[in-house]
């Protein structure tokens, strides 16, 4: 008679583009210790996987931990399970580069390991219907969801102990349901209530098996789980109890469960993933509406599945930062495809091309496109790879089919896909797009020579768990938990910094404000700036390959007008940008006309990156008003100098972009850039016009 089983699944991942140091503490922490002890408890059989950051990282810098692995699939204890190569979210990349991100992790492992994976990790579990017709084109025969997709579908947990059938356009898939008791059970709780709870399962469900996914991080890399797990033995003795159990419970990994139980039955799923993410991607006030509910029915459990937060595809609208970069990796990524259309090529031109589509599968790694407590959207590092990523390729893309030294172009298009048409200007040293709709703003700024993006920066906005820190209400004990039950603190008096932006950070922004308003207002975001003129839409006059001219009547008080533009340079190229703004109201107004730049240099307190202006130099971090009409800003990391020149202008006001985010190690201020204002003071009666200009210069930097 067959046995009831354990079926675990451990994913391991660590950005593209995360530091060495935390790949290699990480390493150290968790997926070291981790294949000792199984080493150690040859009875113990459970499928990996690991990410193609990951594995490549670990081939360059401890080659020996694939021997060990290899080892362990050779005798049958581990399954190495595929997924997309560099962790994408399947659902959110063209189905093109969702087979070849899949394939490419397939062909990986089979000529590290010996066999092509039969399984796929879905990157945080993001289900939609038409997952079967991505997996099994694909060769993929089985995957992992969380039973929270199932009782979204309106499943009993009771129904959950084994696999169903999900079809879309006649293509299946296998489908394995996750258990979230499992998953708050280890390694959280005592050994012996994991055994009593699939003691409790055997006996119901005795020919099945019950699964977990969940990360491999949370046995070491979550805060004071290595000593848990490995030091206080927590994971040792969870296998051993597991081995003492062997009369009635049976280890096996996912693909042969898959294969030796018959699907249960069919199952339509709605788009998912798990519960803490489906919160996550509701906006604030939603989110915040959700919390109480769940609160309300905390003693109904019956009742909770219903009550559902949003998707995954949330956090495109929730974050304009999130959606500019899909939507530049989706036009890449055509622009990458289109190059297989070439029937024309030299030599050079295959190479190219790998490179180009090398570059683009990393930009789609997913953490940079959304935050809860995991995701890297409030990481700067980790948001700039897949942009850096994308300049390089849209760069070699955009070379390749122009054949030309020099070219420049200008595009009328929904970017962003807001309904909005933006105007996308590219030459071979820049790409530059001009968001009419948000007060004719430049929202992105690449610097091609060097493959990076300057703006990159993130508004600060209100998050629910703000409220947290405002309550002071930050847990200082030292009980282990689950990652999504903790709050923690990097830095006393966090909430001193929770000011919030009126507008996305961009560069060119034109404010007209109150003359009593000073430097200090800028951190508070309490310029009370006329709206209409500072992010009301432009009507866009006139645009031609690297020149436009907007005006903006939506304002009672000012008529305003800019002319951009673009100039490429061999070492860089230049934007100006030329003001016009008319006082319409009656009498006169004493007023400050500022306009506004954002960049971000990344790395506050590195010494390669700093402000300069009368001949001295000032951390990223500089927070001061400076009576100048230039400014200049040096990245030596990236190596460009980027000059700001706005003549006749009365000072600069420069202020640190800090918001205040929350990870799997606490809440944190991080640097997001700095906020650049070169101010006039003015005096304007009815009919009366301010002219300014504001240039950005961008060079390399040796």
């Amino acid at each position: 008679m067959p046995q009831f089983q354990l079926v675990l699944l451990i994913h391991a991942h660590q950005p593209v583009g995360n530091f060495d140091s935390v790949f290699e503490s990480a390493y150290a922490l968790s997926y070291l210790p981790f294949v000792e002890l199984l080493e150690r408890h040859p009875a113990i059989r459970l499928g990996l996987h690991f990410t193609g950051s990951l594995l490549e990282w670990v081939e360059r810098a401890h080659p020996e931990y694939f021997d060990r692995l290899r080892a362990l699939v050779e005798r049958g204890q581990v399954e190495m399970v595929g997924g997309g190569f560099f962790e994408p979210i399947l659902i959110a990349i063209p189905p093109e580069d969702r087979l070849e991100q899949i394939t490419r992790l397939s062909d990986f492992i089979e000529k590290h390991f010996g066999a092509k994976p039969r399984g796929a990790w879905l990157a945080e579990r993001v289900w939609e219907p038409q997952v079967p017709s991505t997996l099994a084109p694909a060769g993929v025969e089985y995957t992992l969801v969380d039973d929270n997709h199932f009782l979204g579908a309106g499943f009993e947990l009771d129904q959950l102990y084994g696999s169903y059938m999900a079809e879309d356009q006649g293509r299946t898939v296998k489908i394995l349901a996750g258990l979230k008791a499992l998953r708050y059970l280890i390694p959280f709780q005592a050994v012996t209530e994991t055994t009593k709870f699939l003691r409790r399962a055997a006996e119901l469900h005795p020919a099945g098996f019950a699964a977990m996914g969940d990360d491999l991080e949370k046995f070491g890399v979550w805060p004071e789980t290595n000593k848990h797990c490995y030091t206080d033995g927590w994971l040792e003795n969870f296998f051993i109890e597991l081995e003492k159990n062997s009369s009635w419970l049976e280890l096996g990994t996912p693909g042969e469960a898959a294969a030796t139980h018959i699907p249960l039955g069919r199952a339509d799923l709605p788009a998912s993933s798990y519960t803490e993410m489906m919160e996550w991607s509701l906006p604030t006030p939603a989110r915040r509406r959700f919390n109480a509910l769940m609160k309300e029915f905390a003693n109904r459990p019956d009742d909770l599945p219903f009550l559902r937060g949003g998707i995954w595809r949330n956090f495109f609208s929730k974050y304009p930062e999130a959606n500019l970069l899909h939507k530049k990796m989706l036009l890449v990524s055509e622009k990458v495809r289109k190059l297989g259309n070439r029937r024309k090529v030299d030599k050079a031109f295959p190479e190219a091309r790998e490179k180009a589509t090398m570059l683009l599968l990393r930009s789609q790694c997913n953490d940079a496109y959304w935050h809860g407590v995991f995701g890297g959207l409030y990481s700067p590092h980790l948001r700039t790879t897949p942009w850096k990523s994308l300049v390089e390729a849209e760069t070699i893309a955009d070379a390749l089919q122009h054949r030309t030294r020099t070219y420049a172009n200008a595009t009328r298009m929904d970017f962003d896909a807001d309904g909005n048409e933006e105007i996308y200007f590219t030459s071979d040293t820049y790409a530059a797009l001009l968001t009419p709709g948000d007060g004719a703003t430049i929202s992105t700024l690449d610097f091609r020579p060097s493959s990076a993006t300057l703006i990159n920066a993130i508004a600060r906005r209100p998050e629910s768990y703000h409220a947290r820190l405002k309550e002071n209400r930050a847990n200082t004990g030292h009980a282990v938990q689950s990652i999504h039950e903790q709050t923690r603190v990097k830095e006393e008096g966090l909430e001193r910094w929770l000011y919030y932006d009126r507008w996305p950070r961009h560069c060119f922004r034109l404010l007209v404000f109150d003359c009593g308003k000073g430097h200090g207002d800028c951190a508070k975001g309490s310029l009370e700036e006329d709206a209409n003129v500072a992010g009301g839409p432009y009507k866009i006059l006139k645009v031609t390959p690297s020149s436009a001219r907007l005006e903006c009547q939506e304002s009672e008080a000012w008529y305003a007008e800019k002319e951009f533009a673009l100039v490429s340079r061999p070492e860089g190229f230049d934007i100006a940008c030329d003001f016009r703004l008319q006082r319409r109201a009656a009498g006169t107004a004493k007023v400050i006309v500022a306009v506004e730049t954002a960049l971000n240099l990344l790395a506050p307190n590195a010494p390669d990156r700093y402000f300069e202006t009368a001949g001295q130099r000032h951390p990223l971090r500089w927070n001061a008003a400076s009576p100048a009409s230039e400014l200049r800003l040096v990245d030596g990391w990236q190596r460009l100098a980027v000059t700001i020149a706005a003549p006749a202008a009365q000072e600069f006001w420069v202020t640190p972009i800090e918001t205040v985010s929350e990870s799997e190690e606490g809440f944190e201020r991080i640097y997001q850039g700095s906020q650049i204002l070169a101010t006039w003071p003015a005096e304007l009666h009815t009919g009366a016009e301010w002219t300014g200009q504001l240039s950005v210069r961008v060079s390399g930097w040796r």
